[in-house]
């Protein structure tokens, strides 16, 4: 089953990592996970750094988009990036079938502290990744975001409408 995000209700939104409109991007897809939510991929050559290897910057980026979405969907609420860690286990491989999966910590008022981590096929951990999100509105950030009135009232509807992470209208 596969969860619908936020910002799909804009026709024509780019994110590089979960945008089917984005030619250039990862076109990650979610789907609930009893931890939180995972996304599946298989990234090709044209994702690679040393000759059929992921390249690392990517695998953060997946468990970025990974861990926000999960922020957006479980807490409603939209949040920027403010640190992040990423340990490598093993590199990853391109052609081969990975999963991310992210889940929450206990947060702290406008913060959000979230974890991921990839596996492989056998589930194996490749990566893990730690991060903390700072809390925003729509409106406060107006001035950063290229979103007509109409699409920022559209948007704000989606983000605080009561969907759990699964999907679910809670």
């Amino acid at each position: 089953m596969s969860v619908q995000v936020p910002w799909s209700v804009l026709p024509d939104y780019r994110c590089f990592g979960c945008s089917p409109h984005n030619d250039h991007g990862l076109r990650l897809t979610f789907a609930p996970h009893p931890d939180g939510l995972q996304a599946r991929f298989t990234l090709d050559r044209g994702f690679e750094s040393y000759p059929g290897v992921v390249h690392g910057g990517l695998v953060g980026v997946i468990c970025d988009e990974t861990m926000g979405n999960l922020i957006v969907l479980d807490r409603h609420q939209p949040a920027f990036t403010t640190s992040m860690r990423t340990r490598f286990v093993t590199p990853l491989l391109v052609g081969r079938d990975y999963r991310c999966v992210a889940s929450l910590r206990p947060d702290g008022g406008e913060l959000f502290h979230a974890c991921a981590e990839v596996l492989d096929a056998d589930d194996v951990v490749c990566a893990t990744a730690s991060a903390v999100y700072q809390a925003f509105s729509l409106d406060q950030v107006r001035h950063q975001l290229t979103l007509g009135d109409d699409e920022v009232a559209l948007l704000d509807q989606a983000i605080t409408a009561n969907l759990s992470p699964n999907g679910a209208r809670s």
